[in-house]
């Protein structure tokens, strides 16, 4: 993997998870502001879900480089055993 297509990887496992991270903790608002929607959240805390997004993407971008670099999986010889 060279660094373009890690820096790539990266980016498209961060966003897979900030949308898994965004529901953690979604409270509606008890009185609505007028304008607003009563599903908005009370207190979104957008900069600690950032923080949780990046600390879970990078481990799993170290998962994924490990996979990769390493190859503990020989997909190659189980498709031919079969």
């Amino acid at each position: 993997m060279n660094w373009f297509t890690g820096i790539l990887v990266y980016v498209i496992v961060w966003w897979l998870v900030l949308f898994t991270v965004l529901p953690w903790g979604h409270r509606n608002q008890v009185d609505p502001e007028p304008g607003t929607p009563e599903s908005a959240p009370e207190k979104p805390r957008i900069w600690l879900k950032f923080l949780i997004t990046t600390l879970i993407a990078s481990l799993l971008w170290v998962i994924i480089w490990q996979v990769i670099e390493h190859d503990p999986f020989d997909f190659r010889a189980f498709i031919q055993r079969r």
